[in-house]
Order: structure tokens, then C-alpha cells, then sequence
């Protein structure tokens, strides 16, 4: 007897399901148009005029990541609303670093199988992520992988471009001696260091991600799985108001690795911890996992997500412009001439 001829779909892949989604996505992409894209998407590569956008002598710069462990968290509660914001922050956050506008954005889903409503979902907040980020979602790739992700599971990763005119790209170069550091509040653990925290919290402690952390006020599962600040415009703002010589983007690596990055060679930074309190969950894996001083600081954020350096005369200006647009900063530091290349950034005192 003949077999029954095999097909894609038996083989664990639709493409009917792929189409489908690509139709149901389409909204959500045009939601995300700005000068220079219209967003549309089912071509074979996504377009972005440069002169529309107002650009006379533009360098392109371009970035991109994952999410990392935290998606495991969002496909275990079934979560999903989150982690393109996470995607798309990552991305941008980097971006604004050089001074850059985020213009356009490019997503990778992959995953077991093709479930339209979770992939709708995470779609979705990469929708979310790109508006906060005043960028343009002008493509994507979906694939199905039965034999490489079990069905619930997925991944995605992103790339994002932008763009700044020659003379205004910022960096090491424009750093002097005498900048101040002001520090820009996180969200929350934001996409890093989750792998330390979930080793903590849920191996180690054995802790349920539905469990009520009253020092919290929510769920860990909740606080795990808050999104991560998009900076982009803001610091785009500070830039046009403020005499900004360069932004650090806090991620893996901590405080103290990440500000040593946009250091000229000549020149260390100095870090009050005294100038704020890190939120609670960076105390709770601290102390549940005892956790030294030392790794915490070097893997976690510790509550701050963007530092800005600026012309010591403006350091006030850019506080007070940044409380207007609703991100909480402060003074955290400043910039100083050092006695060797080693990019020093030391971090004094205790927080409160």
C-alpha cells in the first residue's frame, strides 16, 4: 500500500498560518509609520527614505539584540504584551547612545509551532515598542522550527537602524573633564541579568512567579516581566535643549562597565551611590541569594538604565528637563582627569 504523500504541514510548518499572520500583523505595522517609511509590510525588504526624513549629511547606525532569559519568564506565565517593548528598547537604547534617531525596525520570530494569537501578541508590543520609540516597523521574518523549539516556545531578536548628522554624533570624543553624570531611573530589571535572577529567585528560593512580594506591591511575576524604558526620545529632546556629550546605555555588565564605554582614555568617572535607592528587587536578590556587592553591581542595572553626560552648566537644566517628560533623574556623578588610560569608574559610598 502507497503512503499518503507527506506535506510542510505535516512536517509541523504552515505556510497558510504563516500568510495569515502576516495579514493580521499588517495594521500593526502601519500604526508605526513616520516620515521616511510607510510601514507596510509583505515585500521581500522594507524601505526608508532618508531625504523625506530631513537628513542633509546623515551617518546610519545600526544595533541589534534579543531579549534574552526574560522571554522564558513571559512564555511561562503566558505573558506576552512585553517582551517587543524589551526588544525594541534594547535596540534603541543603544542606538540614542551615538546620538542616533531610531528610524526603522526589522523583527525575527521563530518558534515550534505557529500559535496566530501569541505571535499576534508579541508582534503587537513590538508595534508598542517602535511608537515609543518614533521608529518604523517596516518588516520581519516568522519561521516555524518543530525540530529546534518545542511548540510553546519561542524566540525573537530584532535590528534596529538610525540615523545623526556627522557633526552631532556623540561619544568618548566630546567627553571633558568636569561632565556631570546624570542618571535616568529604570523601569525595573529591564532584559538583563535574568539569568542570575531566575537562578536566585526561582531555583534557588523556589519561588512561584505568581507569588505577592509585599515589598513589591505586585506579583513577581509582575515586577520580572516589566517592560524596559525606551530613552529614544527623551535623550533626543536633552539633545536639542542641553549640552549632552554622550549617553551609556546600562545592560549586562552593570553601571561601572557600561559608563566606562563612553570614556575617553584620559579621563575617569566618580559614582555617588549616596544620590539614590535601587528599588526593591535588587535588594531581594541580593539578600535572598547572598549575592556580594560586587557581582550585583556588575550583572544588574541597580535601578539606573541611561546615564547622560553632560556640560557640567547644564547638569540642573538636564534634570529638570528630563522630570518634564516624566523620567525621574538625578546627579549621580561626574567626570575627571585620571593618572593613566584605564577608564576608571569607581563607585563610592552606600545607598540610602
Amino acid at each position: 500500500m502507497s503512503q499518503k504523500p507527506l506535506t510542510y504541514a505535516d512536517a509541523g510548518v504552515s505556510i497558510d498560518a504563516g500568510n495569515a499572520l502576516v495579514r493580521a500583523i499588517g495594521p500593526l505595522a502601519r500604526s508605526t509609520a513616520r516620515p521616511g517609511a510607510d510601514a507596510e509590510l509583505g515585500g521581500f525588504g522594507g524601505f526608508f527614505d532618508l531625504k523625506a526624513a530631513g537628513y542633509s549629511d546623515p551617518l546610519l547606525v545600526a544595533a541589534n539584540d534579543g531579549v534574552g532569559t526574560k522571554l522564558k519568564l513571559a512564555i511561562e506565565i503566558g505573558r506576552h504584551d512585553g517582551v517587543g517593548i524589551d526588544l525594541v528598547a534594547m535596540c534603541a537604547n543603544d542606538l540614542i547612545v551615538q546620538g542616533a534617531e531610531p528610524l526603522f525596525f526589522l523583527d525575527y520570530y521563530a518558534t515550534g509551532k505557529l500559535e496566530p494569537a501569541v505571535a499576534s501578541a508579541v508582534v503587537a508590543s513590538i508595534a508598542e515598542g517602535c511608537r515609543r520609540a518614533g521608529c518604523a516597523l517596516i518588516g520581519g521574518e516568522t519561521a516555524e522550527h518543530p525540530g529546534l523549539l518545542e511548540p510553546e516556545e519561542y524566540d525573537v531578536a530584532g535590528a534596529a537602524t538610525g540615523v545623526v548628522e556627522a557633526d552631532l554624533l556623540l561619544g568618548a570624543d566630546r567627553v571633558r573633564d568636569g561632565d556631570v553624570l546624570v542618571a535616568m531611573a529604570a523601569s525595573g530589571l529591564h532584559s538583563n541579568g535574568y539569568s542570575l535572577v531566575r537562578h536566585v529567585l526561582l531555583e534557588r528560593a523556589g519561588w512561584a512567579l505568581d507569588r505577592d512580594i509585599a515589598e513589591l506591591g505586585r506579583s513577581l511575576g509582575d515586577e520580572l516581566l516589566e517592560p524596559t524604558r525606551i530613552y529614544a526620545r527623551d535623550c533626543l529632546a536633552l539633545i536639542d535643549a542641553a549640552d549632552v556629550h554622550a549617553f551609556s546605555h546600562i545592560t549586562g555588565g552593570g553601571l561601572a562597565n557600561n559608563l566606562a564605554r563612553v570614556l575617553p582614555r584620559h579621563l575617569s568617572a566618580t559614582v555617588d551611590r549616596a544620590t539614590w535607592s535601587p528599588p526593591p528587587i535588587f535588594g531581594i536578590v541580593a539578600e535572598v541569594g547572598d549575592v556580594a556587592r560586587n557581582d550585583l553591581e556588575g550583572t544588574l542595572n541597580m535601578g539606573v538604565g541611561m546615564v547622560a553626560v553632560v556640560a557640567a552648566s547644564d547638569a540642573d537644566r538636564t534634570v529638570t528637563l528630563l522630570a518634564d517628560r516624566g523620567v525621574p533623574s538625578w546627579i549621580a556623578g561626574s567626570v575627571h582627569s585620571s593618572t593613566d588610560d584605564s577608564r576608571q569608574v569607581t563607585l563610592i559610598g552606600a545607598h540610602p
